[in-house]
């Protein structure tokens, strides 16, 4: 009996321990990826400048030796004093846990990252026939006509904001920024 207890408890140990280690590893991954966001200073320039950092399968030694961040067009990407635009807001979307029926689920993340301080409002994205099986607040994110979807009750997302639902479905929907309003 004694060592049968002995044994319970040497297995909770090892699950903390477990627990312990897997929550020090991830501290220590956000550690790193601020560590690499600040190593050249490096300034969000536009949507696909984030793409490439947060999807990049290629990360190498020489990478904290030059300029992390670069425009798509190659050109000056320094939108400081120049009108904002719907490539300042960037659509992210992944996999989540499926609902207890089995049904998909789905985050969507999206980010207002103009740098030059400005707000954006009037957020439409292009949705298709977008629905949920698990309800989405309709002041956050919603289905106005066919292809037309609605960010934020039309309100504004001021720089560097974040807004993000959950929703359920057999498919992912491809969401992108079909038009916005400049504050």
């Amino acid at each position: 009996m004694r060592e049968v207890l002995i044994e319970q408890r040497n297995l909770r140990d090892n699950r903390r321990l477990r627990l312990v280690f897997a929550a020090f590893l991830i501290i220590l991954a956000m550690f790193s990826v601020v560590e690499l966001l600040h190593a050249e200073k490096a300034v969000i320039r536009d949507a696909a400048s984030i793409k490439r950092l947060v999807f990049s399968k290629e990360i190498n030694s020489t990478a904290f030796n030059r300029k992390l961040l670069q425009s798509a067009d190659h050109g000056d990407a320094n939108r400081i004093g120049t009108a904002c635009s719907k490539d300042d807001i960037v659509i992210f979307q992944g996999s989540t846990a499926p609902l207890p029926n089995g049904i998909p689920a789905y985050t969507v993340q999206i980010l207002n990252v103009c740098v030059s301080g400005c707000s954006i409002s009037n957020i439409h994205v292009s949705c298709g026939w977008f629905s949920s099986a698990r309800l989405v607040n309709p002041r956050v994110f919603r289905r106005v006509y066919y292809d037309d979807c609605l960010v934020n009750d039309g309100e504004a997302l001021g720089p560097g904001e974040t807004l993000s639902f959950q929703y359920a479905n057999s498919f992912r929907y491809p969401l992108s920024v079909s038009s916005v309003s400049c504050c």
